[in-house]
């Protein structure tokens, strides 16, 4: 992955890891999973343990420790109404983002040949 790709996944992250909590809880391996199979294959599983710290101590998810058949307790994350607001804000963000990097982008490759 180049840096502008680990750059812009930095402040994008969080929205992407609460957008996979809407369908269900997760555990943070599962979450890690679930970012591989949409193709994010190379975020590391500390930097999405430290993520999922972060949106607990900000108060946008609900943890609930479930028993493993492995080892400690897994610590399950769910999506609460603080998180949903913040998601719900990440998108309308992201759509305003996406619409003018579009526009630049359309308005970069109609000028291309301009000069």
């Amino acid at each position: 992955m180049g840096r502008q790709m680990t750059e812009m996944l930095k402040g994008t992250l969080e929205g992407i890891v609460l957008a996979l909590l809407v369908g269900a809880p997760a555990y943070g391996y599962e979450i890690t999973a679930q970012l591989r199979e949409r193709g994010f294959t190379e975020i590391a599983e500390g930097t999405v343990y430290a993520l999922l710290v972060r949106i607990e101590q900000k108060g946008l998810v609900d943890v609930e420790k479930v028993p493993s058949e492995k080892g400690p307790p897994r610590k399950v994350y769910s999506l609460n109404a603080q998180g949903r607001v913040e998601l719900a804000e990440f998108w309308k963000t992201w759509g305003f983002l996406a619409d003018r990097i579009g526009e630049l982008h359309t308005t970069d490759t109609t000028t291309e040949g301009e000069n």
